[in-house]
């Protein structure tokens, strides 16, 4: 983290996906001011895979907080499907998080007592719909992302690494969001699962045309995306 300011990076707006427009966020720390975010700026258009790369500390973890609107920055604006996120109620971002934010978190998360298909049946119910009519929906993107249908019927402790992260990845999806945000989705996995997970999300960025920011520490893991950026000081290059 720095408290100096920097250019804003290169960005061209785009009319749907994701952009974040000059973001600067600071944290409190004493008397002072720590800067998260320096000036950044940057566009994901649908069916881009974008992957943030850097040390820990550098700002990627805020940078995904502040997409997702979890934290509204200092100065600047974020967009979604051209859509500026300051200008709404707590209410209404709320709304925007839950149809249009699909987000992959470090930690599965997974309902313990719950079947991999109900992890996803669960969110129909919170959104009020139909879950029996939502049932085949949820198998067949589960059977996408390379669970079958025994392994759809299993509970998360009855799942490896990679198959409770595979259900993450479904469940994050199962909305039919336009911006996928994935916080580290590797780290608990092996190079070879970890390898696995980063391929699907390629696949799935394709197939559902989604604008993905992946934040990952692993280099090793950045073959199959469209573009790599560098997070140093929460500067963005």
């Amino acid at each position: 983290m720095t408290t100096s300011a920097s250019p804003a990076s290169p960005v061209t707006t785009v009319r749907t996906g994701l952009a974040l427009e000059s973001v600067t966020l600071t944290y409190p720390d004493g008397e002072a001011r720590l800067t998260a975010l320096d000036n950044v700026s940057l566009a994901v258009a649908p069916g881009e895979f974008t992957a943030i790369a850097g040390p820990s500390g550098s700002g990627k973890s805020s940078l995904l907080a502040v997409a997702a609107t979890l934290l509204r920055p200092d100065s600047g604006r974020v967009l979604i499907d051209g859509q500026e996120v300051g200008a709404l109620g707590e209410k209404a971002r709320a709304a925007l998080r839950r149809e249009r934010l699909g987000i992959v978190f470090q930690q599965s998360n997974l309902l313990a007592s719950l079947t991999a298909v109900e992890q996803l049946l669960v969110l129909e119910s919170v959104r009020g719909g139909s879950v029996r009519a939502a049932r085949a929906r949820a198998e067949a993107l589960l059977a996408s992302v390379g669970l079958d249908p025994a392994k759809q019927r299993r509970r998360p402790h009855q799942l490896s690494g990679g198959e409770r992260q595979r259900v993450n990845i479904a469940r994050a999806l199962f909305g039919s969001p336009s911006v996928l945000l994935v916080d580290e989705p590797t780290s608990a996995l092996d190079h070879e699962r970890g390898a696995q997970i980063v391929e699907l999300l390629a696949a799935v960025t394709r197939e559902h045309r989604t604008a993905t920011v992946m934040v990952t520490h692993d280099r090793d893991l950045l073959g199959r995306v469209d573009r790599v950026l560098e997070m140093h000081d929460g500067r963005l290059r």
